[in-house]
């Protein structure tokens, strides 16, 4: 295998701090299981193997969270870099030579064209004014070392024709000034994969890297110039993975979870980093990618057997992650965009900026959580893969685990139940729940789940509480968070068990778009997919009450959430409370919002604009669009997953240098 660490700076203590983290969840959760084992002691053999193997696989996932926070906290707090470990610096393309050509790439299927061509212009327009700050030949610049693709899978023709007038206007605008391409493939062939992989064959030996760019993707030139840079430093690099950050929101729902992700997501990041090292994962966008070695190493197997966990692989990115870092190239997870937002620190810079949109509400939220669920679970036959790095294999585990924790949960939760009312007829002592061991191992459950919120909201509250409004509103704000994240979680863990029993039951879905844009839920649509929730909350809750009325009060935060599911999911898919929460009372603010940066502002004011300014049609015939950069084919042939040869590839330094 190629020894990728040649030019490439090292990762120190990397083994030791996986193995730091290892030993700190095992302690922990031995430590929780054997507290577990004595408060449930007193049952039978039977009912003690099932609780504390639920509760083992959920205290296990919860310590392995509040660990990596603590992790996460400890180097944003330092002002450390997670990977290096070294101060952090000033980020800055400023006098950097370029001499690669890189290709901006976004896919697109059936997207409303207005925000999705705003988003991409926002984006060029960004890099094109930094190219003039950073050099004093930013024509140059940009025609020799940057193309943009929108890579369309429309298939409904006057979708697709609306959409080429959008980017034939684009093209117009942006004349002389950075190139922009439009291709539209006739089937949708393997989906989003399929058409990454159709423009590698195409024009991928043209450029030495790709940025994939979602319909939703906003990137700063600065980031996308100083992603460039750090790819050509290091050319063991196969790909860089930013932390894209939600924006834009306006529902309750959408501005609680923009809320959470501004304050949380930077340290968790950092945190993963930390120990990923090398090894991190790749979420499909806002992220930059070596062409060649994605061409070689990262064409798609087929899983063996039918859908739903067999076919396409669905959940492609982390697939692609995995099959880079088996040959030898680094999947880097870079949070320095993200971390970075006191006004006080040079390195601190609004223009660097990595961000994304997000479903406004929680059932088109859930939709798109059952797409990902469905990829997940796939994973799970990856997990034997030959040759993958056990990181790689471990965010197979941890992709899919992240939803049949809920099932888990749900499981652990049910059992409670059952006990209550077993304990109630046969023995009506109350037992399980009046040792105090068991208020003590609960009161320790919560302080670690909740722990990484209150280390984040540490972390803003010492380096810049004025990016969420102030001190007082960040904490009030953080209160409201965690009250909205502990009404909704049952919703969640609700909807996921039920994804994950169909999936198991052999029913697939068709991945479709992507819902977009704010969108306020009627009654009877709520209803629809809801109302079951609230059905079992009234259930569940009455039959407890019946048994035990502590544990009425200790399952509230359960069944409550349950219970009031149809008015949670449909107040929070308001604007208009969102509104009174966020521009009246000044609460659930963000740096995106506060700190106004020009990135946004430029897409806020492209979203107002006349779209009147489209070129007309004459008689019915297409619109011009530029011609297609000429081919330069090549292949990107499947990895197989039974077995994986290690080859003598050439170094990092000869692998980048690309024909242009």
């Amino acid at each position: 295998m190629r020894k990728s660490i040649e030019l490439t700076p090292l990762i120190p203590w990397l083994a030791f701090r996986r193995a730091l983290l290892t030993v700190l969840v095992i302690s922990s959760s031995i430590a929780g299981c054997v507290v577990m084992f004595k408060v449930i002691s007193f049952l039978e053999i039977g009912w003690q193997i099932t609780m504390l193997v639920l509760f083992a696989l959920t205290f296990s996932w919860i310590a392995l969270a509040f660990w990596g926070a603590v992790f996460g906290f400890i180097v944003c707090a330092l002002r450390l870099d997670p990977l290096s470990l070294r101060r952090q610096v000033p980020l800055s393309p400023n006098g950097n030579l370029l001499v690669s050509k890189t290709a901006l790439v976004m896919p697109i299927y059936a997207e409303p064209p207005i925000p999705t061509i705003a988003g991409l212009e926002a984006t060029c327009r960004s890099l094109i004014e930094q190219a003039h700050t950073s050099s004093n030949r930013p024509e140059t610049l940009l025609s020799e070392h940057f193309d943009v693709f929108i890579l369309s899978d429309t298939q409904d023709l006057n979708k697709a024709q609306e959409e080429a007038a959008h980017v034939a206007a684009l093209q117009q605008r942006l004349a002389g000034q950075l190139a922009v391409h439009y291709r539209r493939r006739e089937n949708n062939h393997e989906r989003k994969a399929g058409n990454i992989a159709d423009f590698c064959c195409r024009w991928g030996r043209r450029y030495d890297y790709m940025v994939v760019l979602d319909a939703d993707s906003l990137m700063s030139g600065e980031t996308l110039l100083t992603l460039v840079h750090r790819m050509q430093r290091e050319p063991g690099v196969g790909l860089i993975q930013t932390v894209p950050i939600p924006v834009g929101q306006r529902t309750l729902f959408g501005l609680f979870t923009q809320f959470a992700s501004a304050l949380y997501s930077p340290m968790l990041a950092a945190g993963q980093s930390f120990w990923q090292g090398d090894a991190a994962n790749y979420w499909g966008h806002n992220a930059i990618v070596r062409t060649r070695a994605f061409m070689a190493s990262a064409g798609l197997p087929t899983i063996p057997g039918k859908p739903p966990l067999g076919g396409e692989i669905l959940s492609h990115d982390f697939v692609e992650a995995a099959l880079l870092k088996r040959s030898g190239w680094q999947v880097l997870l870079d949070t320095t965009a993200t971390t970075a937002v006191s006004r006080h620190d040079p390195y601190a810079s609004a223009s660097h900026n990595s961000f994304e949109a997000m479903p406004s509400n929680m059932l088109d939220f859930a939709k798109r959580d059952r797409r990902w669920l469905q990829g997940n679970l796939q994973h799970l036959r990856l997990l034997t893969g030959a040759g993958f790095h056990p990181i790689s294999r471990l965010h197979f585990f941890f992709g899919a685990f992240a939803y049949l924790s809920s099932l888990v949960w749900l499981a652990l939760l049910l059992c409670t139940s059952l006990l209550v009312g077993y304990q109630a007829i046969d023995e009506p002592t109350e037992q399980m729940l009046s040792k105090s061991l068991s208020v003590g191992l609960l009161t320790v459950t919560l302080g670690m789940l909740l722990a990484p919120k209150f280390l984040g909201f540490l972390l803003a509250l010492g380096q810049c509480p004025h990016a969420f409004g102030g001190r007082l509103k960040l904490f009030a704000s953080m209160v409201l968070e965690i009250l909205f994240a502990a009404l909704i979680a049952p919703l969640m863990m609700a909807w996921h068990s039920l994804f994950i029993i169909t999936v198991l039951l052999g029913r697939s879905i068709e991945w479709q778009t992507q819902p977009r844009g704010e969108r306020s839920l009627p009654w009877g649509e709520v209803w629809q997919h809801a109302g079951w929730m609230t059905l079992c909350g009234l259930a569940w809750a009455g039959a407890v009450m019946l048994f035990s009325a502590s544990a009425f009060g200790w399952l509230s935060p359960v069944w409550l959430g349950l219970l009031l599911a149809v008015p949670i999911i449909k107040y929070s898919s308001s604007s208009t409370w969102g509104g009174v929460i966020n521009q009246r009372l000044g609460l659930l603010q963000t740096p995106s919002t506060s700190l106004s940066p020009p990135l946004l502002d430029e897409f806020n004011a492209l979203m107002s604009r006349d779209s009147s300014t489209l070129p007309a049609m004459a008689d019915g015939s297409p619109y011009v669009l530029n011609a297609l950069p000429s081919e330069l084919s090549g292949e990107m042939p499947p990895q197989s997953l039974n077995q994986f040869s290690i080859q003598a590839l050439s170094s990092p330094a000869t692998q980048t240098k690309e024909p242009h």
